[in-house]
């Protein structure tokens, strides 16, 4: 299809179509629409090589993602997507595990020019590293963010997150609350550990375990929860830093004979679906993921239409769901 078809189509001029695929600014966001919905019921291919010879750009962002496997990492992609897509961009998708050299492969993209931005989930501590890699390029750090600098970062506030949740399982009783973290090298995992231990304090709680999943995994979930069940008094409450830990511990805490909640109540962090699917079904504390990936997705096509715009760091709200594991 040309696009003097989808001009006709869509009862815009083809100059309009052309700044709709080109991305530019100044189309009115009805004319835009009607642009993006002819196109979409077409299944148009523009010819992204063509168009990257005119403007100098790829109308492509690459995403790179710590673990696609963890579902609030998938739910976050999907939101980039649909913000990508809403404003004719696409996206690559890398599974980097944090790795600093799959993060290097991915990166020798931007020495092409394939891509026109970057949003990442890696890691807190391969922040500097990244940084000389990436260089000017504009970057968005998701879920995972730096106190200063020059990053944009969208996320939440860890901490008082954490606070919420184990105030919960004070509130109703729990004396022993351990916890399930995950690598120190994130910073949502040192923020979550800190407010755990804030709040016992603030309780004046003595009392406290912390077990370290290896990699956020039901299996990781599951040993840590057994090395906690094995470790002297157990606890009477876990509160574990993502949804698919608490579904391990869970596991293990039944397997050895126990009932959740009535001898260890469990709570989760991130409002997958996952934490629906348990039994019994999971207390969470969730997290806009798909708001959160629209978010950083629209703070790198500032960036990408702005190189001097300054760094914006995101606080996005969250809230605490109870059910029946607590």
């Amino acid at each position: 299809m040309s696009i003097q078809k989808i001009a006709r189509l869509a009862g815009v001029s083809v100059a309009t179509v052309s700044r709709v695929l080109n991305n530019s600014e100044t189309v009115k966001d009805k004319n835009r629409e009607k642009v993006l919905q002819v196109i979409r019921e077409s299944n148009y291919q523009p010819n992204l090589l063509a168009r990257q010879l005119r403007t100098s750009r790829s109308s492509m962002i690459l995403v790179m993602v710590s673990d696609i496997s963890n579902p609030f990492c998938a739910e976050v992609v999907k939101g980039i997507e649909e913000e990508a897509e809403r404003n004719g961009f696409r996206i690559l998708l890398c599974n980097s595990g944090s790795d600093i050299e799959r993060s290097r492969s991915s990166l020798q993209l931007l020495a092409g020019k394939i891509v026109d931005g970057i949003i990442t989930m890696d890691a807190f501590s391969k922040l500097p590293e990244l940084t000389q890699l990436i260089g000017a390029t504009p970057w968005v750090q998701c879920a995972e963010y730096a106190d200063a600098g020059e990053i944009s970062c969208v996320g939440i506030d860890d901490h008082e997150a954490s606070q919420q949740l184990v105030r919960l399982l004070v509130e109703k009783g729990h004396q022993r609350i351990a916890l399930i973290n995950h690598d120190l090298s994130y910073k949502y995992a040192q923020l979550r550990e800190q407010g755990y231990l804030h709040e016992l304090r603030r309780h004046h709680l003595t009392w406290q375990a912390i077990g370290y999943a290896n990699e956020l995994s039901f299996s990781a979930g599951k040993n840590a929860m057994n090395a906690l069940l094995a470790d002297g008094e157990i606890p009477d409450a876990v509160f574990a830093v993502s949804d698919v830990l608490a579904a391990g511990a869970m596991s293990a805490i039944q397997d050895a004979g126990l009932k959740v909640p009535q001898n260890i109540a469990v709570a989760g962090f991130d409002g997958t679906e996952l934490a629906e699917m348990v039994s019994p079904p999971l207390t969470t504390l969730a997290q806009p993921s798909r708001a959160i990936g629209r978010k950083a997705c629209e703070l790198v096509l500032q960036k990408i239409a702005n190189p001097d715009s300054p760094a914006e760091r995101i606080n996005m709200d969250w809230h605490l769901i109870e059910r029946a594991s607590t």
